[in-house]
């Protein structure tokens, strides 16, 4: 007598990668209502380059925002981005979100010029990014490189943002949160890392 076990079918994953992008873009839209009411200031808890509460706001400076333009500008394209990294895996999109948040917090916060706050997703979409684009290269699957050859076309002009230029925007959180994206894309895509997580 032989044991067969029947095929898994692979679990429908877009429904959760859309919950949990759009919910993310909520989250951070209730965030800025709650800053806007009078007696509520939580934009300086942002990253503080080299001070112990900085290193508190390397979790939090992805949740806030400078204004609802501000905001505004991130949205969209973060809820893109999130929903198709979490589209190869929810496990593995959350463990590279984990990688972009907290090294691109960290780079921020090592380098950024003292006496500065640094607030906004625009650190996770920098990572977002090139993780989609270098993902596929890193696994060695061509549908994902693809979608990543695509992603350059057409949003690789944001990268320019990693460089000095505009005053009041960090250039730092964006260099740092791609430069950790790349990292991300070499952690979690490899093709010997752990593909139970998602």
């Amino acid at each position: 007598m032989s044991l067969t076990t029947t095929p898994t079918r692979p679990r429908r994953t877009w429904p959760a990668a859309l919950g949990i992008s759009l919910g993310f873009v909520a989250l951070l839209w209730v965030l800025e209502l709650v800053d806007a009411l009078p007696g509520v200031q939580w934009d300086d808890d942002g990253i503080r380059p080299r001070t112990g509460d900085g290193l508190v706001g390397v979790l939090l400076a992805p949740l806030l925002h400078g204004g609802f333009d501000h905001l505004a500008s991130n949205s969209l394209l973060a809820a893109l981005l999130l929903f198709l990294v979490l589209l190869g895996g929810i496990g593995r999109g959350l463990a590279a979100t984990a990688v972009i948040w907290l090294l691109g917090g960290l780079g921020t916060w090592l380098v950024s010029p003292a006496g500065t706050v640094h607030i906004g997703a625009s650190g996770l979409v920098f990572g977002w990014l090139v993780y989609l684009v270098l993902r596929g290269f890193v696994a060695r699957r061509v549908g994902q490189m693809v979608l990543g050859v695509v992603l350059l076309v057409v949003y690789g002009g944001l990268l320019w943002g990693v460089l000095p230029g505009q005053p009041g925007i960090s250039w730092q959180g964006h260099l740092f949160g791609a430069l950790a994206g790349a990292v991300a894309a070499y952690v979690v895509a490899r093709p010997g890392a752990d593909t139970s997580r998602g």
